[in-house]
C-alpha cells in the first residue's frame, strides 16, 4: 500500500476500466456504443490530466493564470462533447466513458489508505481527571468558574 495517491495509478486504473468496459460493450451492445465509450474515456483522461495539473499548480503557485486555465478546461471539454455528439457519438456511451474516472479514483484512494493503528489502551477510565476538565463542545480545557474554585 502506498501512502499517497499518484496520478499514474489513477490513469492506469482508469485505462483498465475503460478497456474492459469497451470490450464488453463491443461484444454485448454495439461497436458504435463502444467507440463512443472509448471517446468518453479519452476525453475524460485528458480532462483528468488537466485537472490534476491544475490542482498541483494551484496548490504550489495560485494566481489568475491558473484559474483561467481551469475555466479553459471546461470550455474545451464542452466543445469536445458538443463536437462528439454532433458527429453522432452515442450519448450514454460518452457519459459512461466520462464517468469511469470515479471508480478509478475510489480504488486508488482505497489502495493508498493508511494502515490501521492499534487503539490506544493507556486509560479507558471515564473517571480520569483529564476528561472531566475537558470541554468537548469547544475542544479545549474547561474554564473554571468562580464558584468551582481552584
Amino acid at each position: 500500500m502506498s501512502a499517497t495517491i499518484r496520478q499514474r495509478d489513477i490513469i492506469v486504473l482508469n485505462l483498465a476500466f475503460g478497456v474492459g468496459v469497451c470490450a464488453a460493450s463491443w461484444l454485448l451492445l454495439s461497436p458504435h456504443f463502444a467507440l463512443s465509450l472509448a471517446l468518453g474515456v479519452a476525453l475524460e483522461l485528458a480532462n483528468f490530466h488537466a485537472l490534476f495539473r491544475f490542482a498541483s499548480r494551484a496548490l504550489l503557485a495560485g494566481g489568475v493564470a491558473v484559474s483561467s486555465g481551469f475555466a479553459l478546461r471546461f470550455v474545451l471539454l464542452a466543445a469536445a462533447l458538443w463536437l462528439a455528439l454532433h458527429l453522432g457519438a452515442h450519448p450514454v456511451g460518452l457519459v459512461v466513458g466520462l464517468s469511469l474516472v470515479v471508480p478509478a479514483v475510489l480504488l486508488a484512494a482505497w489502495r493508498a489508505r493508511p494502515k490501521l493503528q492499534a487503539a490506544a489502551t493507556e486509560s479507558d477510565d471515564d473517571d480520569d481527571d483529564v476528561w472531566r476538565d475537558w470541554n468537548p463542545w469547544l475542544a479545549r480545557p474547561r474554564e473554571l468558574r468562580e464558584d468551582e474554585g481552584a
